[in-house]
């Protein structure tokens, strides 16, 4: 990922440096765990353990005659170690070193991406009681529907943001596991204890049968885990781009001091972090569609997901990582407009409100066509003429003739809509600790 869409912890995650020293940690705790079996001297695994170095550069020079990362890495080693380097990758495959550092990489990032789900929450949830009560349109297909808060609609992005979380933290813990477990996974030249040591030193679990390499099944689910927090992202990004149009104005993403929303029209205020955020969550889509078709290798393993991986893996966890401090940066500094929700609200003059005065001639006892075509055709009149249809509906004869005042006032009560908000909010909240 660019440095533009990086932020700086999850970056060095996947720096070369880092991924250098994950496997010379890996060589040098082999050598240990070997070491307390009696299978080589200590004091060759203690001079394992300080000299044991790999300078970026060298490997890459190295690596331009070997072509095979690991081989240079393992050369460079061996120069740095001198003798004792005769220990060092013993009865392991390149893969062992590989995945095993790649698990602590996307287990350190997914534990970051946790953190970061965490903090978006807890601005959705502050913002979602502040406006708990704060009356909106619901709209559905765009067209305004009936009322329901704007606090409601935010909560529902917290809850929905919750069950992704439920979802990375299930994937990072499935694919923090390593493996040494040799060539095609018998354990042919190091025994299960070794792996054992190594894997627990370096806060993993054990690939209970490799072939090669780890499954893949478990980086897809992590992908695949990543994707769908994408997509609740942009469902919020969408939904506050949409708020955020002129004609709608119930909702602003925060614009800078300086800031500018065009180069050639000064007035501009564009929600471009929602956009940039709907955007990213389409690459988070194809990574997982990637990982998905590198599950399916070649017998014991072949090399087809290497490549693909070096690049969707660390790109998924910076990309997810990055929008999700954009969003948490967002909505906490989310303009939100109740005065003008209202006015929204009454844009159709009591149209919202044509179900329950369906509902309320319902139960006087007509007939529900019958009653639904009366509303439809008082609506019509309504919305065509500019009238309310409050107005309409109690110069409707038979409309009049089935309703008296008090349950006519009743169809057009704001309060009667929103009268269970409490009870979802309380429903949602218990149902997340629960």
């Amino acid at each position: 990922m660019i440095p533009r869409y990086s932020r700086p912890e999850m970056a060095a995650i996947w720096t070369e440096e880092r991924r250098l020293r994950l496997w010379q940690e890996i060589e040098v705790l082999t050598c240990e765990a070997r070491a307390a079996r009696g299978e080589i001297p200590a004091a060759e695994a203690r001079t394992v353990r300080e000299r044991a170095a790999a300078d970026p550069e060298r490997v890459r020079e190295r690596e331009e005659v070997t072509q095979h990362d690991v081989a240079a890495f393992v050369d460079v080693l061996a120069e740095a170690i001198g003798p004792a380097a005769r220990h060092v990758h013993w009865g392991l495959t390149s893969s062992d070193v590989l995945d095993t550092s790649l698990a602590v990489q996307l287990r350190d990032s997914g534990r970051l991406i946790l953190a970061g789900i965490d903090r978006l929450r807890a601005v959705l949830a502050r913002r979602a009681e502040e406006f708990r009560h704060a009356p909106m349109v619901g709209r559905t297909h765009g067209i305004h529907a009936e009322p329901i808060t704007f606090g409601l609609k935010l909560l529902g992005f917290w809850a929905e943001i919750g069950r992704a979380r439920a979802r990375v933290a299930v994937a990072t813990d499935e694919v923090a596991v390593g493996k040494l477990s040799g060539a095609v996974g018998t354990f042919a030249h190091l025994g299960p204890e070794v792996e054992a040591h190594v894997c627990g030193a370096l806060g993993l679990g054990c690939e209970p049968l490799a072939t090669q390499v780890v499954p893949r099944d478990r980086h897809a689910a992590f992908l695949t885990s990543l994707a769908l927090l994408g997509a609740g992202l942009e469902r919020l990004a969408t939904e506050i781009r949409h708020l955020q149009r002129t004609e709608v104005q119930e909702a602003e993403e925060p614009f800078g001091r300086g800031q500018k929303g065009s180069s050639a029209m000064p007035h501009k205020r564009n929600p471009i972090r929602c956009e940039r955020i709907a955007g990213l969550a389409r690459l988070l889509r194809a990574h997982a569609l990637t990982g998905i078709e590198n599950v399916a290798l070649w017998h014991e393993r072949d090399i087809s997901h290497s490549s693909v991986e070096r690049v969707v893996l660390p790109d998924a966890c910076l990309v997810a990582d990055y929008v999700l401090d954009l969003a948490t940066r967002t909505l906490d500094g989310l303009l939100v407009y109740p005065d003008r929700m209202r006015r929204n609200l009454e844009l159709t003059r009591g149209l919202v409100f044509s179900g329950t005065l369906l509902l309320e001639l319902a139960r006087a006892g007509l007939q529900r066509d019958d009653a639904y075509r009366l509303v439809q055709a008082a609506s019509r009149e309504a919305w065509e003429n500019g009238r309310e249809l409050r107005e309409v509906a109690g110069a409707t004869a038979a409309i009049r003739e089935a309703l008296g005042a008090e349950a006519l006032a009743r169809a057009f009560d704001l309060r009667h809509h929103l009268r269970h908000v409490d009870a979802i909010f309380d429903r949602t909240l218990r149902e997340a600790t629960s």
